[in-house]
């Protein structure tokens, strides 16, 4: 893309690409470094980990470090971390899949959730049985990552789906509404909404009524009479004849029916409702564990490159020293005009690193190009 539109001549050109390799080189050393880092502090804590580990030669101290290194990484990945305060409006924000859902955030040590591309988006919903739409507008992420600590005492017969105490675990996702982030953790729990028990309700005391009048009649007239007469309110003894018992137990097997009958509907609805989760959440799971580290670390590698490229190739292409602010100006309306992106680019950030490898320099308060064969390796 740097070299597409022949901004730079054959020289210019050149010297782009000699200090790609430069700026590449350099990354992928510093980003294998944090790599191994990484890996020896989630070794331990890894619930995928198919290796014993070793108490003796465990690094205690690389463990504490792991949510620490793991955020600045994920800072230069460009993701933003969601607050606590942020995270419950979230939760307590309807959800765009028509679910109750409910979290317990005191089952963890730690839960940290990271989010990138918060874009604004919009969704036909359907409701009362498909006859009425409604367009719901909201904020779909287009990346998520999800950063547990489970607790040294959790109970892994609990809704947490037996996962090892003190474990840590990483989850990756994308495309999710900024309103059902809580369907990302792994003690959901599905609940029922107003409407949902009305639909449920409504029908079970109208059936109800009817089951206690049409085929319960006899059975509660004969139960009345037993009763009364145990306690004393009358003295004419009750006869359980043959046809008394028949009836007595037709009613009390009409009841269980149809107390089965509603159990089973409330049952249903919440397995249709724990399926409508599971699907949602098979599509938009990208990676695990010690996978969402490795494709965190290539994000922010990608994102350091990228970063550095453009600053460069913008400064090699300008006539003179240039000022930051015209500097991320002009990368801003390239990539608006010629690839119909726009962003907000970090241009400080960019030229910072690229003073750091001695591909720029400032005099005062401009900034231009050196060339990629006379600077420091």
């Amino acid at each position: 893309m740097c070299l597409a539109d022949g901004a730079l001549d054959k020289g210019k050109a050149e010297q782009f690409r000699q200090a790609s390799e430069r700026i590449e080189g350099h990354f992928q050393r510093e980003f294998h470094g944090i790599k191994q880092q990484l890996k020896d502090a989630y070794g331990p804590l890894d619930p995928d980990a198919d290796t014993r580990t070793v108490q003796g030669f465990r690094d205690q101290q690389a463990v504490d470090r792991l949510g620490e290194t793991l955020e600045r990484v994920l800072d230069r990945a460009n993701y933003e971390k969601v607050s606590r305060e942020q995270l419950q409006r979230a939760f307590d924000s309807a959800s765009l899949f028509q679910l109750k859902l409910y979290v317990d955030l005191d089952d963890f040590e730690e839960a940290l959730l990271y989010t990138r591309g918060a874009t604004p988006s919009e969704e036909e919903v359907k409701h009362f049985f498909g006859l009425w739409r409604k367009t719901v507008k909201f904020i779909k992420f287009e990346r998520v990552v999800l950063f547990i600590r489970f607790r040294d005492d959790v109970d892994t017969e609990s809704t947490l789906g037996g996962c090892q105490p003190g474990s840590t675990m990483l989850k990756l996702f994308q495309n999710v509404p900024g309103a059902d982030v809580e369907m990302l953790f792994p003690n959901t729990r599905v609940g029922m909404r107003l409407i949902d028990k009305l639909l449920i309700g409504v029908p079970a005391l109208v059936s109800g009524g009817v089951v206690m009048t049409t085929k319960l009649g006899a059975t509660l007239v004969l139960l009345g009479s037993l009763f009364g007469f145990w306690l004393g309110m009358h003295s004419d003894p009750v006869r359980l004849d043959k046809a008394a018992v028949l009836a007595l137990l037709a009613g009390l097997g009409a009841l269980g029916g149809y107390l089965w009958k509603q159990y089973s509907n409330f049952r249903n609805r919440k397995l249709r409702f724990t399926q409508a989760l599971t699907e949602n959440l098979y599509f938009k799971l990208l990676d695990n564990n010690a996978g969402v580290i490795f494709r965190v670390l290539d994000e922010a590698e990608e994102s350091e490159c990228k970063e550095s490229l453009l600053a460069y190739r913008f400064l090699l292409a300008g006539d003179g020293p240039v000022s930051a602010a015209e500097l991320d100006a002009s990368i801003e309306n390239w990539l608006l005009q010629n690839w119909q992106c726009r962003l907000d680019f970090e241009i400080d950030d960019a030229l910072n690193k690229l003073e750091y490898l001695g591909l720029a320099c400032r005099r005062g308060d401009v900034w231009q190009a050196m060339p990629a064969d006379s600077s420091a390796a």
